[in-house]
């Protein structure tokens, strides 16, 4: 693999395994693991009725990739974090149209390669269901 390019999996994998921690303290040891492996992260929680959610989440995705590094201040970067949390977003709409849904964004990348992981419940009252959706971008 070319230095600086990065692993479009290997990204995926980090940013679905950040979405799926239990905790903010494990969400920090796996951004300090990632790091070593010259993967950055951010995660945010989510929660709400889906249709009222779809702009809030894409909106955490993109704050939280700014605020611990992982994309720098750019309408470029922005943009690819925001795509790739719509297109996440997307594989589960079917699913989660009209419900409440509550979860975690993970958000990771290497080189050129940006990944969006939403890993939640969708549900009504106590009958839930998990989805997952992934979304890429190169920047």
């Amino acid at each position: 693999m070319n230095a600086g390019i990065g692993d479009s999996r290997a990204v995926a994998r980090a940013a679905l395994s950040l979405a799926m921690t239990a905790d903010r303290e494990e969400e920090s040891a796996m951004r300090r693991g990632l790091s070593q492996r010259s993967i950055r992260g951010a995660a945010s929680d989510f929660g709400g009725d889906f249709v009222t959610s779809v702009a809030r989440i894409i909106e955490r995705a993109v704050v939280a990739a700014k605020r611990e590094g992982v994309i720098a201040d750019t309408h470029q970067e922005e943009g690819a974090v925001a795509g790739a949390a719509r297109d996440a977003l997307t594989q589960v709409s079917a699913k989660a149209l009209g419900l409440s849904v509550g979860g975690k964004i993970g958000v990771a990348r290497e080189g050129e390669h940006v990944a969006v992981a939403l890993f939640f419940t969708v549900g009504l009252g106590r009958l839930n269901e998990v989805c997952v959706g992934l979304g890429h971008r190169a920047v």
